[in-house]
């Protein structure tokens, strides 16, 4: 775990450079442990960082380091998150890339399903658009890289995939993800990081 600065009131705080549920779990654990940390602007969470905004006129980047690792060393490694299992329920029978996945993995359309749907996902960042929530990580057999050619217009509710993660689009946009189901889940703003998220087929 280090500290970087990033501008006169910003610092990152990095834990590791891979990717994993342990990762995930410290990420979410110093994120809601930072809320009590006085003059903390805004905590960003990514897959192994936080982006740290604070007030100039209480904190350096120095003096938050400490105050940051002081914390962390007194606080109980069993302080609550705030973690919540999220439900969504998928229609599969919409997923326009579905076949096409299918077909790169060697897989039937019901297996694709099966993999997709058997799988606890968990909330490893909130991107591109408010909502958007990466998750991961999806079985080895449906690592599939994004499409060649994007989409102008992706609806909002579809499910779809990409490298080593799955999302809900939360708002109709352009994107690159396989297409593979569509949902009625409208409470994009109940992710946060650290979640577990099932997709429930219809």
């Amino acid at each position: 775990m280090h500290f970087e600065p990033v501008s006169l009131n910003a610092s990152i705080l990095y834990f590791k450079d891979s990717i994993s549920p342990e990762i995930l779990t410290q990420v979410q654990h110093t994120f809601h442990l930072m809320r009590e940390i006085e003059g903390i602007i805004d905590v960003t969470p990514s897959y192994t960082s936080l982006l740290i905004e604070y007030d100039t006129a209480l904190h350096s980047h120095l003096s938050l380091e400490k105050v940051i690792k002081t914390m962390l060393k007194e606080a109980s490694p069993n302080t609550t998150t705030g973690h919540k299992h999220i439900q969504i329920p998928t229609d599969y029978s919409k997923g326009e890339d579905l076949a096409s996945v299918a077909k790169y993995h060697n897989l039937s359309i019901e297996e694709v399903i099966h993999l997709h749907s058997s799988t606890l996902y968990r909330v490893y960042a909130i991107g591109f658009m408010v909502g958007f929530a990466y998750l991961g990580t999806l079985p080895a057999e449906l690592f599939t890289p994004r499409r060649s050619t994007p989409r102008a217009k992706v609806p909002k509710g579809a499910v779809a995939i990409a490298d080593k993660q799955t999302a809900v689009y939360p708002q109709q946009s352009p994107g690159g993800w396989n297409i593979i189901g569509h949902t009625d889940f409208d409470d994009f703003g109940s992710f946060s990081i650290g979640d577990s998220v099932e997709f429930i087929r219809i």
